[in-house]
């Protein structure tokens, strides 16, 4: 009685969990809906992650069927997101894990993805920029690209769902079976990593303040020290 009393007060909080709650008994209609709001959040997380669009949009069906196939046995126990990018976590580890262990050519990685054109494209030149601004913001592009790079899969998976999922400690922790206190710990790495490998190029010109004044304060990643 507890439990589904707790289920019961989660879905009223959560449309998602309603959502899923129909797609447990059999409603593809709402799975449907569900595949619609997720499907482009999914697949940019992914391409964050793994860097391949086309292994990212695999990675995200992948996701997607292990939710229909799992339905039955579906429990509320946190927030419907929470849980989906768990899935999306694991997923992406092992991915990862399994590239590691059978090394493959890279794939170009410029193309335009689920979030819009590639920061080379986002960054790209107008007509009315002088050319060394060009080269300046072409160059920062791929910076901030092999920056990401460099963070471990845990600092990335990270600062992807705190960014780009704005999920906050606790949330980042159930996901990624981690305590609080640990995923604070792996987002100031991160982040420290992040401002060390951008500081040549985010602070020039004098345009932004020097490092020292700007300050990650509570779990928001500062736009300067983001990519």
């Amino acid at each position: 009685m507890a439990i589904g009393h707790t289920s019961a007060q989660m879905a009223l909080r959560d449309p998602d969990i309603r959502l899923m709650l129909r797609v447990r008994d059999d409603d593809t209609a709402a799975f449907g809906e569900l595949v619609e709001r997720f499907q482009h959040r999914l697949v940019a997380v992914m391409h964050h992650l793994v860097g391949s669009a086309e292994e990212a949009e695999d990675l995200a069906q992948e996701v997607f069927l292990r939710v229909y196939r799992t339905r039955k046995k579906y429990t509320p126990k946190a927030k419907f997101s929470t849980w989906l990018f768990t899935i999306a976590n694991n997923l992406a580890l092992n991915a990862l894990r399994d590239r590691k262990r059978r090394p493959v050519m890279p794939l170009e990685v410029r193309d335009s993805g689920p979030l819009g054109p590639r920061p080379t494209e986002t960054l790209a030149p107008t007509r009315a920029d002088p050319p060394t601004h060009n080269l300046q913001q072409q160059e920062l592009a791929e910076v901030i690209r092999t920056a990401l790079d460099g963070l471990n899969e845990r600092q990335r998976m990270a600062i992807v769902l705190n960014k780009f999922e704005d999920m906050n400690y606790s949330d980042i922790a159930d996901v990624m079976a981690l305590t609080t206190k640990a995923v604070k710990s792996l987002l100031s790495r991160a982040r420290s990593k992040l401002r060390e490998a951008l500081q040549g190029y985010i602070y020039m010109d004098g345009e932004v303040p020097p490092p020292e004044d700007v300050e990650v304060e509570g779990e928001r990643v500062t736009e300067d020290a983001d990519p």
